[in-house]
């Protein structure tokens, strides 16, 4: 005899199957969310290898297990490179999709803007490109911390070499925005208190991305500077580096000291056009043969192919590792003063080696690759390079209490 089942028991059934489906995806508590906010269509060539990094360093901690028993979820969102867009995004990540980790920025404005935001609405925040000084000085605060390395550092790092050179007539070069204003500034500070008798004999600072390279190159060759300092990246950079070597300003006999150019974004599009002999920081991925680079480099390589690297790569890939450090030592606690105590003097790993959060500013100590331009195989590549430690870039406690305001 066939048993009768009723609708009622059918339907109780059914749901009871829907609930125990329900119950299979990660929870809430079990994900730790970052909220990612970058200038992903106006910095393609940056931010994709940047997202690449990060997704490998998630998808390395997700298969140990997570962080604390979490896993990790990122959730990435444009600011259309406009500090306004920038904070609705910040604030709609943390509203509507209820992040743990704000993090991100590439351009200076936009990092100052999300430090001020931090301050605001008291959420921490990991700015990990965006390299005002402004950051982690002027306007820092308690919830921000800064992982690249600030325009203080790029500079500081070249301005030993720049004085050896023993020239005294000295022309700038730099964009008119946050991060080349602060360039200029730190590299006339440190460039006096080295050399006393430098004279600056000339500066440019060209609108961002709008450039008029003739009229630059002619105001800094009426000057007859001895050396150059650059600040310039960018579609501006080659323009610089065309119409200075169509005129002659840029030939042997002009010493050029340029911070950022020896990163692959900027580097590749100029191909042979390389001006050589520059001294410069960069990224010279191709040929760094520390363990921990060589590992990063055969993972990398391993998931996405045998492209060439960026710059972007190993800082995103650094921004998660930072933030498995922070995470851990908070004891898996993802509030804001939880991982500003865990962040402060914070200690972790990077694929150029051990890298921390200084205390009073909260700027990371990471290093910079400090060397010369030359061109192989019809490509850019950085030679003669030498490891700069973060630590010894930075200002002392005392100044730096001088330039940050208390929390």
């Amino acid at each position: 005899m066939t048993k009768q089942v009723s609708f009622r028991h059918v339907l109780l059934s059914g749901l009871a199957t829907i609930a125990i489906g329900a119950s299979v995806p990660a929870r809430a508590e079990d994900t730790i969310k970052i909220g990612e906010i970058n200038s992903y269509k106006s910095q393609p060539v940056f931010t994709d290898g940047y997202k690449k990094g990060m997704m490998l360093a998630i998808d390395q901690i997700n298969a140990k297990g997570g962080v604390a028993g979490r896993k990790l979820e990122l959730i990435t969102r444009d600011d259309n490179a406009n500090p306004g867009e920038a904070i609705r995004q910040a604030e709609d990540l943390v509203t509507r999709e209820k992040v743990d980790i704000l993090a991100g920025a590439f351009y200076a404005h936009i990092g100052t803007a999300l430090t001020d935001y931090a301050k605001q609405k008291k959420r921490f925040m990991l700015i990990t490109e965006a390299l005002s000084d402004n950051i982690v000085w002027a306007v820092g605060n308690k919830y921000t911390f800064r992982l690249d390395s600030s325009t203080y550092m790029l500079v500081s790092s070249l301005v030993d070499e720049a004085v050896k050179l023993k020239k005294k007539r000295w022309a700038l070069i730099y964009p008119n925005y946050e991060f080349g204003t602060s360039a200029a500034s730190a590299f006339k500070r440190l460039m006096k208190e080295k050399q006393p008798d430098v004279e600056f004999v000339a500066e440019q600072a060209p609108p961002f991305n709008k450039i008029d390279a003739g009229s630059v190159i002619q105001a800094l060759s009426d000057a007859k500077p001895e050396a150059t300092f650059n600040a310039l990246f960018g579609s501006d950079l080659a323009q610089f580096i065309r119409e200075g070597n169509t005129r002659g300003y840029l030939g042997d006999q002009m010493p050029v000291f340029s911070i950022i150019t020896g990163q692959p974004e900027y580097l590749e599009p100029l191909r042979d056009e390389i001006p050589k002999n520059w001294m410069v920081t960069g990224y010279p991925w191709y040929s760094i043969k520390t363990p921990a680079h060589q590992e990063f480099l055969t993972e990398y390589q391993k998931k996405y192919g045998k492209e060439n690297l960026r710059f972007g790569s190993i800082i995103g890939y650094s921004t998660i590792k930072a933030i498995e450090a922070g995470v851990a030592a908070s004891g898996g606690k993802t509030d804001s003063d939880s991982l500003v105590a865990a962040f402060e003097g914070l200690q972790f790993d990077t694929p150029d080696g051990k890298t921390s959060f200084r205390k009073i500013d909260h700027q990371a100590t990471w290093g910079l690759y400090v060397g010369k331009l030359a061109v192989e195989d019809g490509k850019g590549v950085m030679v003669d390079y030498h490891y700069a430690p973060g630590e010894k870039l930075l200002p002392s406690d005392d100044e730096v209490r001088k330039l940050r305001p208390a929390d």
